[in-house]
């Protein structure tokens, strides 16, 4: 069978396959990275991580030991301020 005219113009598109692809250039390019202000603050923060990781870890044997003391009128403040959004 004999094809003829593929397409409105008279183009066969599966030639385009049979060709060879465009080599890129071996010009080396520089990577840069830039780093925004909010990743910058990101980073900034990530400092403080420590400290709470040392902070839970002193709580968390605090309260395993039974030496951890709850101040329960403090709590009970802290919960009726954040209730009613002061």
């Amino acid at each position: 069978m004999k094809i003829n005219n593929i397409g409105p113009s008279g183009i066969n598109p599966y030639k385009n396959q049979a060709k060879p692809p465009v080599k890129a250039s071996n010009v080396a390019k520089g990577d840069q990275i830039e780093i925004s202000n909010k990743a910058l603050e990101m980073q900034e923060r990530s400092k403080f991580t420590e400290i709470r990781q040392e902070k839970v870890a002193s709580l968390k044997i605090a309260v395993e030991n039974g030496t951890y003391q709850v101040d329960s009128k403090t709590t009970a403040t802290k919960m009726i301020d954040f209730y009613f959004n002061k």
